[in-house]
């Protein structure tokens, strides 16, 4: 399964990041904390360059609660500052003003070293598409100001979004980068919604999922569809089990495996199949690729 998407909005979107810099102290990444290395834009360590950072691990509340430990360690020791939340529910969003100051301490003291007393912190919020980053966004700012949608490529132009009196976001489309290098990060890129299903064949998607999940976590599969694994079962067939399982039956008695493909990636994106974090922090080599 070979997937590349590029579409020619987040040319625009790369030159407007890189203009829109100078006008902000910080830069918010949000990432899916199911995929918190996939889900970073390669691109976007060269076009922040030495401004101030902060990863947002977001979606925690569906993430394996071990490995959200285990990633935030991961980039604190690269010195970047992490914060776990979950848009959805709100959990952790109120930490996010005060783990900003705390990046810019030194930046803050200076301005009112200059007199700059009450000058609003301006933060960039960058991300991929479908991390949740506008509900990210109207989460912080108590108000729904950011389009929000469960569907990636919904942000289109840059909004500034004032949350308070000393506080300020803009936010920016979703960006991807021009070719997967690892077809493993495209995989799960699709698995989580951030690629448009449409662009993709859906049960072959489905297929692979089934085989990852039967890798890392079988027993999820196993409660959510009573199905029963076999050491290396193809996912084609673990995704005629289940079906089956569900009675998602057609003429012939053959599996509508169209229908369980659509069930198995909603269940896999919504949290109903289980907490799953599939980027593994001891996969990362020196190049930091997986």
């Amino acid at each position: 399964m070979n997937i590349q998407w590029y579409p020619g909005h987040m040319t625009k979107t790369r030159r407007m990041i890189e203009a829109d810099l100078k006008l902000v102290d910080l830069v918010a990444e949000i990432v899916d904390a199911r995929i918190p290395l996939s889900s970073r834009n390669p691109d976007i360590d060269g076009l922040v360059g030495d401004k101030p950072r902060l990863l947002v691990l977001n979606r925690a509340d569906q993430a394996d609660p071990q490995l959200n430990r285990a990633w935030k360690e991961h980039f604190q020791t690269q010195g970047w500052a992490v914060l776990e939340t979950d848009s959805k529910s709100g959990s952790g969003i109120k930490q996010f003003s005060s783990v900003i100051r705390e990046v810019l301490k030194e930046q803050i003291a200076r301005w009112r070293e200059k007199g700059q007393v009450g000058r609003p912190i301006r933060v960039m919020v960058v991300g991929i598409p479908n991390v949740g980053k506008s509900t990210f966004i109207n989460r912080v700012a108590r108000r729904k100001s950011a389009k929000a949608q469960d569907r990636p490529g919904v942000t289109r132009g840059k909004q500034w979004v004032n949350v308070d009196a000393g506080l300020d976001l803009l936010d920016t489309p979703g960006i991807l980068w021009p070719k997967f290098e690892d077809q493993e990060v495209g995989k799960r890129l699709a698995f989580t919604g951030a690629i448009k299903d449409d662009v993709m064949d859906i049960e072959t998607l489905a297929c692979e999922l089934m085989e990852t999940l039967a890798q890392r976590y079988p027993g999820a599969l196993e409660e959510r569809y009573k199905i029963s694994l076999v050491r290396e079962e193809p996912g084609w067939q673990l995704l005629e089990a289940a079906g089956r399982k569900r009675g998602f039956l057609i003429s012939g008695g053959e599996v509508d495996t169209e229908r369980m493909s659509k069930i198995l990636l909603d269940e896999f994106r919504s949290g109903k199949l289980g907490r799953f974090t599939l980027d593994v922090p001891e996969e990362v080599d020196s190049d930091g690729a997986t």
